[in-house]
């Protein structure tokens, strides 16, 4: 029985903290792989203009390639529309019988707004991202109870840094893989 992490996200450009915390997890909670899903459109960002779901995609691609235990769904962006979780984790739940869905420290502390939050700590584990600069929990309510929270090895990139880097022309050499720093220069994306 394959057990699978999925990590969901705009990824607007993913880079090198996404993937040492991914792998992170995956050692932590003992995961066969981690399932990178890019968002078509994120509920909790719907007003933000991101770059094309085919881009953000690409760039999934050639971050982790050559790496057996990360993969990359297209599913949400072929979906299209808002992405929701639950219709993502009921969707690799055909598939798959152990997920574990990976988010952000801040998110759990939201998740009661997130469409059937119940549903989704039903089929799946709810995996929280702490880091070392984590402040304490401002509530605790039952979603916050029941996930897990994992200590990674954490690394402080902002992907709206890196966008704003490439703006001004800064360098982002070591924030993003090199195929994926090509690939950001070769469509003039964030300039």
């Amino acid at each position: 029985m394959s057990k699978v992490g999925l990590f969901g996200g705009t990824f607007d450009p993913i880079h090198h903290g996404h993937l040492i915390t991914a792998q992170s997890v995956r050692e932590i909670r003992n995961l066969d792989k981690i399932i990178f899903i890019p968002s078509y459109i994120s509920p909790h960002k719907k007003d933000v203009k991101t770059t094309s779901p085919e881009h953000r995609l690409n760039m999934i691609k050639l971050a982790i390639e050559g790496v057996d235990f990360f993969e990359c769904s297209d599913y949400e962006i072929s979906k299209g529309g808002v992405s929701y979780t639950i219709d993502t984790i009921r969707e690799f739940k055909k598939k798959y019988d152990h997920i574990e869905f990976i988010i952000g420290y801040d998110n759990i502390f939201k998740f009661h707004k997130w469409k059937d939050p119940d549903e989704i700590m039903k089929l799946a584990k709810i995996i929280v991202l702490k880091r070392k600069s984590s402040v304490p929990p401002p509530h605790e309510d039952k979603y916050v109870k029941q996930a897990i929270f994992v200590q990674t090895r954490g690394i402080e990139i902002s992907a709206t840094d890196i966008r704003e880097r490439v703006k001004k022309g800064l360098p982002i050499h070591f924030l993003v893989p090199e195929k994926v720093k090509e690939y950001i220069y070769n469509f003039n994306l964030y300039g």
